[in-house]
């Protein structure tokens, strides 16, 4: 499963829950008929729940409804857990699109070739996203964008970075 968002808070009485997305367009969320819901972001225990409507609300969030939740007694029931869709129920990420999941693992290089480390995840800001790289010991934020990730290379498994060892 691919982990899209969390549920944060009802949202009015009739069972909307308003949802903080893990990356750009979550509106292109509204495509799949289903959405996935449960507790832990790594678990196995993830129950199906059919989407009936999806809109912007806010800066980049998004408000959602699903048959399952019929009312704000049910949508505080499921607030805190995480929305989530297998890879093939997902829309295609654009051109130098990506989900957070496929960039966690990969290889982070700079310039002139130095292993920087792994990125062990992502963090939105709200400016922007930023990388987790993990050498060890040694953590390294780098922020996801253009002027310091230069190529990302999923058939190499492979991020090359503007950022020095010692930053």
């Amino acid at each position: 499963m691919i982990v899209l968002g969390r549920i944060v808070a009802p949202f009015g009485v009739s069972g909307w829950v308003r949802v903080h997305p893990f990356g750009d367009d979550p509106l292109s969320w509204k495509s799949m008929p289903q959405w996935w819901l449960g507790l832990d972001p790594d678990g196995k225990e993830w129950a199906p729940y059919t989407l009936k409507g999806c809109k912007e609300h806010g800066k980049g969030g998004i408000v959602a409804t699903f048959a399952e939740v019929p009312d704000r007694n049910a949508a505080e029931a499921v607030s805190g857990y995480y929305v989530a869709a297998p890879r093939e129920a997902l829309p295609k990420p654009g051109k130098d699109e990506y989900y957070w999941s496929d960039l966690v693992g990969l290889e982070v290089r700079n310039a002139s070739g130095a292993l920087l480390g792994t990125v062990s995840g992502l963090l939105s800001t709200g400016a922007h996203d930023v990388l987790q790289v993990q050498d060890g010991e040694t953590e390294r934020l780098i922020p996801f964008v253009a002027s310091y990730v230069t190529a990302v290379d999923m058939a190499t498994r492979c991020i090359t970075v503007d950022w020095e060892a010692d930053w």
